[in-house]
Parts: structure tokens; C-alpha cells; sequence
């Protein structure tokens, strides 16, 4: 049986046996029932001998008869402890006879007794006038004398109780040992009598249900360790994962976690950039015939790509300008963006900034993250071919003016721009915000957040898409590892790099190709 079926079966076991026995307790055995309580019985045996017993030595049964001698108390509580209301009929008596509730004192005759703290007051009226069945006696022909007392059939709503007080003379047996318990003689219909708990202690019953429930609960907490973050449909398989370079470690961190946690998982990783990622996902495909085990990302959505690659939308990207500290730079225009690559400033202190000459550091065509930047922000102007192979001097025969490299991945990008004077350059803002040896720009005085992009404040960002070859079939690894990143664990991975998930946006047409 697996974990998440485990954890079906005690959650229903959890609601249903207590259910259960809320409905047996209240509605089925118990919505009728007599509760009886002896809340006392104590001797005063040495105490009515000794010089302090004071009124109690003088006790006496009736008028005229010797004292007490070995006398005790009994309280005995009587109250409605059931669901609904207990009526004169529902004492199982003859009906022409008053008596409903008999209390038995074996080896023990009644002196006397009192019904006390009546609650409500007005259940006094039961216990008034010469037919109202309050009595007491001895019963005939036991072995030992029983006394008794009698009481009649008092409607009680629920939770009405009465006690009866009487006082005991013990009459036979061993005066040094405890006598007898007293003894209830009753019947419900449709109901049971009961003998109830003082409320200062848990039942038997209540004991064994938080035991239970103890033990469910903990049952659920482990089923819950062992089941953490496992995808509903966990698949077995390889699958590659290529393309974006930009989305490059959102997906290995995705894909180990998914490996890690689906054991007969694993993926293999090859992000070339955009356009690479997607020839290779074609090539797979018609190799095949088929949906291959590939996934390519890209940087935005591909119009001119053959019908038989479908894009998903994952999530909602932000890229950024980033430029070498020397520069002197923290906040750029778009059209001073814009003039630096098209080389109209070639020294930083054109724009205010240090006396130190521009170089810029791009991705190489094919990139997603290029593609981005010259549609966003140079207006689909393709950037300036290059004239340098190590973005610090210029290559022999090259294109003079400001130098001009370029780079096959974000991170080789990155340590351009952080290790070449007044080096300027462009990546996925998650990858750039962790460095700290460069400078993120802001763009028209505005930072790269979530908000102003959605807010049309921001210009550079794009959609990250997820492209397979056809449709994938819906029980492979491909198809279950697209699901496993709009789930909760693979949204909490692509929000932790600073992205956001589709479908979270409160506009998520963004998230549309060609939006």
C-alpha cells in the first residue's frame, strides 16, 4: 500500500470512528440515559464514640430509639445524563406505581435521609405530598438486612440532577471492614442507567479515544515525513533538459529535487542557449517521429519554429543591464541604452560617469536573452556585429569604435562584465542579483521588480517557455516533470531564483505567446 493511499485510510478511520461514536454514545445507546453518582460514603464510627462526636453520638433512627452506634453517609447523585429529556413514562415501572429509582444499602438500614441540592429548584414538587414514592425501608427476607431508599419518577431535561443524603446504622457483619457498596435499581426505556464519572478525571472510554486519535495523528505525521513533496505522478525515465541558459539553474535545481524525491527519475542537462536548445529538440523529434524524452526552454516564444513544437508557458522572467563598477553607472535612460549600443558613447564620462571606455559584452545570437533585449529595449534593432575575441582589445582587422564581444552563456557573460573595466552587459536578473562583484542598473530611475514590469514600468522582461515535440504522452517523464513545475514545490524553486509562475500574475495574458 503506498503512502498517499496510507494516508487516505487513517484520515478516514480518524473522522469516522469518532463520528461514530459520537452518534452510538448520544443518538443510538446513550440519547437516553440515567446517570447515577455516590459521591459519598463515609463511617463515623470512631468519631460517635469519642468525647468530640458531639450530635453525633446522639444520633437516633427515629423518636425514642437508642443512638447510633455505628453510623455512616451516603450522597447519591441522580441526574439526566443522556441527550434528550427523561419523562415519567420512561421509567421502566408499573405504571399505576410512583417508585422509579430504588437505592440498596446491603448490610446496612436507613436512619434517615434528605433530597438536596435540587437543580433546577422546581424538581422539589416531585418529592412532595403522601403519594410522591420518597421512602424508605428494609427489604424481607434477605439473608443480611437491605435498607432502602425509594424514589419517585422525576422528569429530569438534560442536565437536571438531585442527591439524596442518608444516614446509615450498620446492622451486621464485620464492623471493622468497609460495608457493601450501595446498589442502583432502575430501567430506561429506549435508554440505559448509567453510572457516571465525577468530572474531575478522564473516562475509559474518553482515554481510549484520545489514544486513538494520538495514534492516527502520528500515523498521518509519518506518512507526511516519508511523502514530502512527492509529485502525485511520480514518473520513471531520462528526460533532457535544454535551451535558455537564463532559466538554466531553476532547472537543474527542478530537476535534481524531482530525481531526488522520484527515485527512478533522472535528467541530463544541456543548455546551449534558445535557439540551440529548440534545433536540438527538433532534431530529436523527427529522428523519433514521436514526442522525445527532450525539454527545451526558451527566452520568449519562437513564431518562425515547425508546427510540431508546442510551447508551455512557465514563468514570467526578469532580465536586467548589468555594468563593471568602474564604470561609475547605477541607473541608465533607454536612450542612453540605446545610444551606447549603437556606439555613439564610447567613455562612461559621456553620461556621467567615470573616465573609463564602454565595452560591451553580448550573448551570442540564438540567445533567448539577446533576443529579449534587442525586441524590448533596442526596438528589434539587431546589435553590432563584434570586433573582439577577449572583450579587452580590439582583433586585427576589426570594426573600429567601442569594443564589442560576445558570450555562449549567462554566467561567462557575468564574469566579463564583473572583470572587464566599464564592461556593460545583459542577463536574467535572478543569476545577476547574486553576484556581487558587478553592478545591476536600474532603467529610467526603476528597478527590476515583478510590478513594474506587469505595470508597464519596466520594459526587460520576457516569458520563459517550455517546448516538447508534439503532445508528450501524459504518464512520461517529460509530461509529469511540466506538471511537477506548476505545483507547489516547483513554483517555490522558480520563485526562489526571482522569478515568478504563470499563474500567478494578476495579468497572466503576459504569460501568452506573443503578448
Amino acid at each position: 500500500m503506498d503512502l498517499d493511499l496510507w494516508a487516505l485510510v487513517l484520515s478516514v478511520v480518524g473522522i469516522a470512528v469518532p463520528g461514530f461514536a459520537f452518534l452510538w454514545e448520544f443518538f443510538f445507546v446513550g440519547r437516553k440515559r440515567l446517570g447515577y453518582r455516590v459521591q459519598m460514603d463515609t463511617t463515623a464510627m470512631e468519631e460517635a464514640g469519642s468525647k468530640y462526636a458531639g450530635v453525633l453520638a446522639g444520633m437516633k433512627p427515629e423518636s425514642g430509639a437508642a443512638a447510633l452506634v455505628n453510623p455512616s453517609f451516603v450522597l447519591v447523585r441522580i441526574e439526566n445524563a443522556g441527550a434528550t429529556t427523561i419523562d415519567e413514562h420512561d421509567y421502566q415501572v408499573i405504571s399505576d406505581v410512583k417508585v422509579g429509582v430504588r437505592i440498596l444499602f446491603p448490610g446496612r438500614t436507613v436512619a434517615g435521609m434528605v433530597v438536596t441540592d435540587l437543580n433546577p429548584r422546581s424538581l422539589h414538587t416531585n418529592f412532595t405530598g403522601e403519594n410522591n414514592a420518597l421512602a424508605r425501608g428494609v427489604i424481607d427476607g434477605a439473608d443480611e438486612p437491605i435498607g432502602y431508599i425509594t424514589l419517585p419518577r422525576v422528569p429530569l431535561n438534560r442536565p437536571d440532577h438531585y442527591k439524596v443524603l442518608a444516614v446509615l446504622e450498620r446492622v451486621k457483619g464485620d464492623k471493622d471492614g468497609p460495608p457493601p457498596k450501595p446498589r442502583i435499581e432502575a430501567g430506561i426505556k429506549g435508554g440505559r442507567v448509567k453510572m457516571t464519572a465525577s468530572g474531575t478525571g478522564m473516562s475509559r472510554q474518553t482515554t481510549a479515544l484520545l489514544v486513538f486519535m494520538t495514534v492516527v495523528i502520528l500515523g498521518l505525521g509519518l506518512v507526511t515525513v516519508f511523502n514530502e513533496d512527492v509529485p502525485l505522478d511520480c514518473a520513471t525515465g531520462t528526460v533532457k533538459l535544454t535551451g535558455s541558459t537564463a532559466i538554466e539553474a531553476v532547472m537543474r535545481e527542478a530537476g535534481d529535487m524531482y530525481a531526488n524525491t522520484c527515485s527512478g527519475a533522472s535528467f541530463t542537462y544541456d543548455f546551449q542557449g534558445s535557439s540551440g536548445g529548440l534545433s536540438a529538440l527538433q532534431e530529436a523529434g523527427d529522428q523519433l517521429e514521436a514526442s522525445p524524452p527532450v525539454l527545451a526552454f526558451s527566452d520568449g516564444a519562437k513564431a518562425d519554429l515547425q508546427p510540431q513544437l508546442l510551447p508551455r508557458p512557465v514563468a514570467f522572467m526578469l532580465f536586467t543591464l548589468v555594468v563593471n563598477k568602474d564604470a561609475g553607472i547605477g541607473d541608465l535612460s533607454i536612450d542612453q541604452v540605446r545610444r551606447l549600443y549603437d556606439g555613439q558613447v564610447q567613455n562612461w564620462r559621456e553620461i556621467g560617469g567615470n573616465d573609463v571606455p564602454v565595452t560591451l559584452i553580448s550573448r551570442k545570437p540564438g540567445s533567448g536573452t539577446r533576443t529579449t533585449f534587442q525586441h524590448q529595449i533596442l526596438q528589434g534593432k539587431r546589435e553590432a556585429a563584434t570586433n573582439s575575441d577577449n572583450c579587452r582589445t580590439r582583433d586585427s582587422g576589426g570594426d573600429p569604435g567601442i569594443i564589442r564581444c560576445e558570450r555562449d552563456r549567462t554566467d561567462d557573460l557575468l564574469n566579463g562584465v564583473a572583470s572587464v573595466r566599464g564592461a556593460l552587459g545583459y542577463a536574467e536578473l535572478g543569476a545577476a542579483t547574486k553576484r556581487t562583484d558587478l553592478v545591476v542598473v536600474r532603467m529610467d530611475g526603476q528597478k527590476a521588480t515583478l510590478e513594474a514590469a506587469t505595470h508597464g514600468a519596466y520594459p526587460f522582461w520576457e516569458t520563459e517557455f517550455a517546448y516538447t515535440y508534439q503532445e508528450p504522452k501524459a504518464d512520461s517523464l517529460a509530461a509529469s516533470f511540466l506538471r511537477y513545475l506548476t505545483n507547489q514545490v516547483g513554483k517555490d524553486i522558480i520563485r526562489s531564483h526571482g522569478n515568478r509562475p504563470c499563474d500567478e500574475l494578476q495579468n497572466p495574458v503576459l504569460c501568452r505567446p506573443g503578448a
